[in-house]
């Protein structure tokens, strides 16, 4: 017995089988239907393609040349909408032709037998193609569900860290005083080498883990005004 297609209330597989020939589709469907199978039936290309989007079968087994559209265009159809690309398809030929083969898996083909074909050969080719199916949609499930994990853990990362910045920023108050962390050093103006006068400091910096001290002093004598890096321990000129 075939595997239960998960979701469908009856608990059987349901099988699309399109040929023009009421004798092969009656052979096969009383095969597959002992086998516990349930059976849609199409003789041409068209229905089949209606039946196939309106029943969503879990399998579909098509001759090559069926008439309005033959089985070829028929699959190359079904491979082309992703409602039905994901659904397994046996293609049946008269001749098994290296042209005939080649042209059925160009057109999406899982598998290709060739008439006449013993209905216990098509069922044994249906178990294993739903079973591929059944262990590629589980595949892709899993696929999915890695993903969305993935996708939340980082989501997760991404916030926490936005929210440590945001924390470490609004920490951080960058602000002119005249009582800094770092005691201004003694400084000599350096053209006229007078000792100059501490105006202020101002604390910056990106956060307050990597503040900065930048102290500010004049000259007595007028030579101008001076800023004094605490980090680099470097005296410039500056304009206030």
């Amino acid at each position: 017995m075939v595997a239960p297609v998960a979701g469908r209330q009856e608990a059987m597989l349901l099988a699309l089988i399109a040929d023009h020939d009421a004798d092969t589709r009656r052979m096969y469907a009383e095969f597959l239907t002992l086998s516990d199978c349930l059976i849609e039936q199409a003789d041409d290309g068209r229905d089949a393609l209606a039946k196939v989007f309106s029943r969503q079968p879990d399998i579909v087994i098509t001759e090559t040349h069926l008439p309005g559209i033959n089985g070829f265009e028929l699959c190359a159809l079904l491979r082309q909408d992703t409602a039905t690309r994901s659904i397994p398809i046996v293609m049946v030929t008269g001749a098994m032709l290296a042209g005939d083969v080649q042209r059925a898996e160009t057109a999406g083909a899982d598998a290709v037998l060739a008439k006449p074909c013993h209905p216990e050969t098509l069922f044994a080719e249906i178990q294993r193609l739903v079973r591929l199916s059944a262990e590629l949609r589980e595949r892709s499930r899993a696929a999915r569900e890695r993903m969305h994990d993935q996708v939340t853990r980082s989501g997760t990362l991404l916030d926490r860290s936005r929210t440590r910045r945001t924390m470490l920023s609004s920490a951080h108050t960058r602000h002119d005083t005249t009582t800094p962390p770092i005691t201004p050093p003694a400084l000599m103006c350096p053209e006229c080498a007078q000792t100059m006068r501490y105006v202020r400091s101002h604390i910056g910096g990106v956060t307050a883990q990597n503040s900065e001290q930048w102290d500010y002093f004049d000259c007595p004598a007028g030579c101008g005004n001076f800023q004094y890096r605490e980090r680099t321990r470097k005296l410039r000129r500056v304009s206030v």
